[in-house]
């Protein structure tokens, strides 16, 4: 996302500092704007050393460039050196929330006194808060009353995120990826994701009997690696449809856009689940992008990404059952399918992309930039 950003925001107007990837200088070529990388690799940031090492080098970028704000991708760790240019340099700072992280900080801070201090610094330092969906902006404002601050609750902004159009589209040749993948005949179901507890895909798994009951060709395909490919193999051999399951495992970005064009429908029915919720959910409004009717758990942020009856169906991510009344409506009305693809691609033309995100965010820090 961050990258998305960087990409749209004027040339040379921001100054991104991160940490090293083994592609930095290669990826880096990319951006019109000045990347800072850490002298540590980006998986080390967190850590105390990391931590010390890039607030030490934010100052000193500070002196070199005088910034007028500070955008930090994600709450821990980019909001500990932010927070210390805040304090040293006078630089506000703004936060963009997932929706994770903030039911995990809202577990901690009525369990441990050091993570409600250190979580009071960060977030009512900031001077700003960019959710991804209005549910995460419900968590923020939590924190802000958790914290005694529900002052501070203006300062929460919602900011959906979004696709590019013009990557995920309609229309892109599947003879190639089918055959690579296997993914011929069908009609395909499909789920872009990491394969967790929280993302449902075991849901789905258990609706499939009743989906093929009326439909013996459906099968479900699953791009993504995970903990549970395991454990969600093993519940499609209890449910008998194994051979109706394909786990794709890790697909190349680059693929992407043509697995969205070899659906028939695209299922995201995540859910809540151990302190992990979908705050939004990006591979919906991908799926949109390339014109495909989507199923979304009515969980977490995934109203925002959906609009239920319009682009898709919201049901249940809890309940097999609605899972399967959706899909086999769907399928049984093509017009139907077809008309909330064609809707879910305006939706993404119009408002669900990188460049309509970008605006927001250039708003955002230009009403709260300091001056000079």
């Amino acid at each position: 996302m961050m990258g998305e950003l960087a990409l749209r925001y004027p040339a040379q107007s921001l100054v991104v500092s991160t940490g090293s990837y083994p592609d930095s200088a290669e990826s880096d070529k990319q951006f019109p704007q000045i990347i800072d990388r850490a002298g540590i690799r980006a998986t080390r940031l967190r850590t105390i050393n990391g931590l010390a090492l890039w607030t030490s080098r934010a100052s000193r970028l500070e002196q070199r460039h005088r910034f007028s704000f500070t955008w930090c991708g994600e709450l821990k760790p980019a909001g500990y050196p932010a927070w210390w240019l805040a304090k040293r340099h006078g630089v506000p700072y703004g936060v963009v929330v997932h929706g994770t992280e903030l039911l995990l900080l809202d577990h901690k801070i009525g369990k441990s006194r050091f993570k409600r201090w250190t979580a009071s610094g960060l977030v009512t330092g900031a001077t700003v808060l960019a959710a991804n969906s209005t549910w995460t902006a419900g968590l923020a404002r939590r924190i802000y009353e958790r914290l005694d601050r529900p002052d501070l609750a203006a300062r929460v902004q919602v900011v959906p995120l979004g696709t590019e159009p013009g990557q995920f589209r309609p229309g892109i040749d599947t003879r190639e990826l089918r055959g690579r993948f296997g993914l011929e005949g069908g009609p395909w179901l499909l789920t872009v994701a990491r394969l967790e507890w929280h993302k449902g895909i075991d849901t789905v798994i258990r609706a499939l009997p009743a989906i093929r009951a009326l439909y013996p060709g459906v099968r479900y395909a699953v791009a993504g690696t995970g903990p549970r490919g395991d454990e969600l193999a093993r519940i499609a051999g209890q449910a008998g449809v194994h051979h109706a399951v394909k786990f794709l495992g890790f697909v190349p970005d680059a693929d992407l856009p043509a697995l969205y064009n070899a659906a028939d429908l695209y299922l995201g029915v995540s859910r809540y689940h151990e302190l992990l919720a979908e705050g939004f959910g990006i591979s919906l409004v991908e799926a949109q992008a390339s014109g495909v009717a989507v199923v979304g758990g009515r969980s977490g942020g995934v109203a925002d990404a959906v609009r239920d009856g319009e682009t898709g169906v919201l049901v249940d991510p809890d309940s097999p059952a609605a899972v399967a009344v959706a899909v086999n409506r769907l399928l049984s009305d093509e017009p139907l399918r077809l008309r909330m693809g064609a809707a879910g691609r305006k939706a993404v033309e119009t408002y669900y992309n990188w460049e309509r995100v970008s605006r927001d965010f250039r708003r955002i820090d230009a009403e709260f930039r300091r001056s000079g």
